[in-house]
């Protein structure tokens, strides 16, 4: 997720670690400091001292000791490649939390959830599957390839799908949209997608030709 300047005061965290995850993509761990957040917040971070800040939903559960971030390098980016250089005990700028992209105790209790993400935007359902371990959810995470199943051990094996358009190896070939033309979903679930808009775009138009109310349709857009 990349955004715009933050305009509210932040508070600095200090480093822990980045840890790398291949494919150009790492998780920068940092001091909590008391950070109180709903899963499927998001906060935006900067480097100490700067103006320029961007947006990452929190990858880590509630229940942690610590904030986590997902971040995709984007070579030739302002923030990611100073990001991923980062040594423990360097501080960031942290502010929020923000988003309404949660579920509330009540469609906790509702029944059935299907979570879509694409690359990184697997990282609010990372969050949510910390936080509420006992939620009866399917996860179809697109990738281009089989290196950018972000820690998939995280998740109920029977439970996560990797759709991966460009190598075999995956769950199954192709994109996520594909995947939901072929397998329809039960028009009961509760939705949730994030990542590329083209991705929520066409997800959507599937689901509601399935049957999906628009009210059970929940998104947030990476850019």
């Amino acid at each position: 997720m990349n955004s715009i300047a933050a305009q509210l005061p932040r508070v600095a965290h200090a480093v822990q670690a980045v840890r790398d995850l291949g494919a150009d993509s790492f998780v920068v761990r940092l001091q909590r400091n008391g950070l109180q957040f709903e899963p499927g917040q998001y906060v935006t971070v900067g480097l100490d001292g700067e103006v320029d800040a961007r947006e990452y939903s929190i990858y880590s559960g509630p229940h942690d000791d610590h904030l986590e971030i997902l971040v995709k390098n984007v070579p030739g980016g302002y923030l990611s490649p100073r990001l991923r250089r980062l040594a423990p005990g360097q501080k960031l700028q942290v502010d929020g939390p923000f988003g309404f992209f949660t579920i509330s105790e009540t469609r906790r209790a509702a029944g059935r959830f299907l979570f879509v993400a694409s690359g990184t935007g697997i990282s609010p359902f990372h969050c949510f599957t910390r936080a509420y371990p006992d939620i009866d959810y399917t996860l179809l995470h697109g990738v281009r390839r089989c290196n950018e199943r972000y820690e998939m051990n995280a998740y109920q094996r029977a439970r996560y799908t990797a759709c991966v358009s460009r190598q075999h190896g995956g769950d199954f070939g192709g994109r996520v949209t594909d995947y939901l033309r072929r397998h329809p979903v039960d028009p009961a679930s509760l939705c949730y997608l994030c990542g590329n808009c083209d991705m929520i775009y066409e997800a959507f138009d599937i689901l509601k030709d399935q049957g999906v109310a628009a009210e059970q349709l929940f998104a947030e857009v990476y850019f």
